[in-house]
């Protein structure tokens, strides 16, 4: 299912203004009755008829300018290891990153970003076993990552909105940096050879990316593809799970436009 999407948003605000209620309106157009009170709400802020201050303008809402280095890194990890939430007691949803703790320059990237992309908004760190959840609050966060939807992301079709594939298109390495952050890495695989009667050893770098859904796979192929970086897949249990560079030339590609996890 598709959701959020600027068209579908407008449909509803449409509706909301002419006096639809917002059960109703959320059963029409199958989103969130929680997602459609904040659109209501945002829209009659910015236009005087309620109290309190509204979110910080939204690059998709306003036209402020977005960051799209900076969101094409925070798309690759929020596709990966990230997810929005609304707690109850929360006015606000929140996108949460899980990044472990042995990957501190990880965190510290990832959170630049979220402030690049959102730079009005606060930043925080929720420390976990092992890692740290990296969080920014908004009520724009539907409108910046329309992938959010009810569900696993694995269970749900993952398609990027033409706006977020132009993004992608114009920094392609950012969007893969952020995906291998996220659920990517890079490993020292080794083998064996008889050379001359001698068994020597050989050790040689490979990039794994593994993703549950066959979507955000596809998205990561393609931009590879793009990029002109080779890539074979992996199965595990009879399906698709992992995707591998390790040809030496797209190896070198990656070593130079993404590296290692630091």
């Amino acid at each position: 299912m598709e959701f959020h999407g600027t068209e579908v948003r407008q449909q509803a605000l449409a509706l909301l203004r002419g006096g639809a209620k917002n059960a109703d309106v959320a059963r029409e157009l199958d989103v969130p009755a929680g997602t459609v009170s904040y659109w209501k709400h945002l829209d009659r802020a910015k236009r005087g008829e309620c109290p309190g201050r509204p979110d910080p303008r939204c690059p998709r809402c306003d036209g402020r300018e977005l960051d799209e280095a900076a969101y094409a890194y925070l798309l690759g990890l929020y596709l990966g290891d990230g997810h929005i939430s609304h707690y109850a007691g929360h006015r606000v949803p929140s996108l949460m990153i899980t990044l472990d703790d042995t990957r501190p320059g990880i965190q510290d990237e990832a959170e630049a970003a979220m402030r690049r992309v959102l730079p009005d908004n606060a930043t925080c760190r929720v420390r976990k076993k092992g890692c740290h959840n990296l969080k920014v609050y908004s009520l724009h966060l539907v409108c910046l990552f329309p992938q959010h939807g009810p569900g696993k992301k694995h269970e749900r079709r993952i398609v990027l909105e033409s706006w977020q594939q132009a993004v992608v298109d114009a920094h392609p390495w950012a969007f893969v940096r952020g995906l291998v952050h996220s659920d990517g890495c890079r490993i020292t695989n080794w083998t064996t050879r008889v050379v001359n009667g001698e068994r020597k050893r050989y050790e040689y770098p490979r990039y794994f990316f593994t993703n549950v859904s066959d979507d955000i796979r596809r998205l990561y192929t393609d931009t590879l593809d793009a990029l002109g970086v080779e890539w074979t897949r992996c199965v595990r249990n009879g399906r698709p799970y992992n995707v591998s560079v390790a040809r030496r030339a797209s190896v070198a590609l990656m070593d130079l436009h993404v590296g290692p996890k630091g």
